[in-house]
């Protein structure tokens, strides 16, 4: 009969890696490293304020930039829960597509009412979860294939029950929910991103599952001799990947009013993206809440101050493809200097 293995190993791990985290290099060091990105940031928002300040620090173009990314912020930070366990999650694109698509489906053509149509976009995405899960983990195929069939088969299922078109005409109820007062001049789905990610940075920072999450994608081995349920903690991030992915749909759908088959397609790479190059601020190293979300303004702001100097928008692909390459690279860097500090 299984017993229950008390969490010590997992949060003496996680301890003992922040330790020599804080040990190795000087604090000036340390800091800069944490916050290089945001830094970065800052000084491209006061270059393209330079370049362009009667439209750029408008409060229109503020706004646009906050408020148009609220759906990546949410799938991104979605993707980054199974990457931390060490699982790839590609399927979220399709995740998004579906859900989105569902919600119009059922409620438009259907007339199923709102809120069962909201329901009915969750359990797709808990049991998209748990079909990765089983070939991911009981089957032991590797991830990225596993979750690049899933999204291609939901891609299908999209063009299917949609004949190819957009359908429009969503419930306002979900529309007005999307989008009720503005705060501060921002739209309340900005707010949503922050919420999540509120959330999520508490989970993986001060409860037990986060903890575990972390200890089980820095190395299953050890995870299994120090007693984790591995395999449970696997399945229940990509679980977790699919209920937040199908949010992200719900959100999508809320702010257009409609559902467009290939929506989630290009949100696929500025995810990614966005994720690798949130490890390498804040906890260098370590893929993060709130390093996603500055990682997801940061692409924003240099493709918006872009495209406001009239460059091509081509630039998109271009940015968001670099950014990957480049983020990557970074990460992988600050790992290594994370091994080599330990050893």
């Amino acid at each position: 009969m299984a017993t229950e293995v008390p969490a010590e190993p997992a949060e003496q791990g996680v301890a003992a890696e922040k330790d020599r985290a804080g040990d190795g290099g000087s604090a000036l060091g340390r800091i800069g490293g944490r916050f290089a990105l945001l830094g970065a940031w800052l000084l491209v928002i006061v270059v393209f304020a330079i370049a362009t300040p009667e439209t750029f620090l408008s409060a229109a173009n503020i706004q646009t930039i906050l408020s148009s990314q609220a759906v990546l912020v949410v799938l991104t930070l979605g993707l980054i829960v199974p990457m931390t366990a060490g699982d790839y999650d590609l399927s979220i694109s399709g995740v998004l597509s579906l859900s989105a698509m569902m919600l119009a489906v059922l409620n438009v053509e259907h007339h199923v009412p709102i809120a069962l149509a909201l329901v009915a976009v969750l359990a797709m995405g808990v049991i998209t979860g748990m079909i990765n899960s089983f070939f991911v983990i009981f089957m032991g195929i590797d991830s990225l294939i596993v979750t690049l069939g899933t999204t291609t088969v939901l891609t299908g299922i999209v063009l299917w029950i949609s004949n190819s078109n957009t359908i429009s005409g969503i419930s306002p109820t979900l529309v007005d929910f999307v989008f009720v007062k503005q705060i501060l001049g921002v739209a309340p789905e900005f707010y949503y991103g922050l919420l999540l990610c509120a959330l999520l940075w508490y989970v993986f920072e001060f409860t037990t599952a986060g903890r575990r999450l972390l200890f089980v994608g820095r190395g299953r081995r050890v995870a299994r001799l120090s007693g984790l349920r591995v395999n449970r903690i696997r399945m229940g991030a990509l679980v977790a990947a699919g209920v937040i992915s199908a949010i992200a749909g719900i959100l999508y759908a809320g702010t257009t009013g409609a559902a467009n088959p290939g929506s989630g397609t290009s949100f696929l790479l500025p995810a990614f993206a966005a994720a690798f190059l949130g490890a390498t601020t804040i906890l260098p190293g370590r893929f993060n809440p709130w390093g996603t979300v500055i990682a997801v303004y940061f692409l924003v702001t240099g493709i918006t101050g872009l495209q406001l100097l009239g460059v091509q928008s081509f630039v998109q692909q271009l940015f968001y493809g670099g950014a990957l390459v480049f983020a990557v690279s970074l990460a992988q860097l600050a790992r290594g200097r994370r091994v080599e500090d330990v050893t």
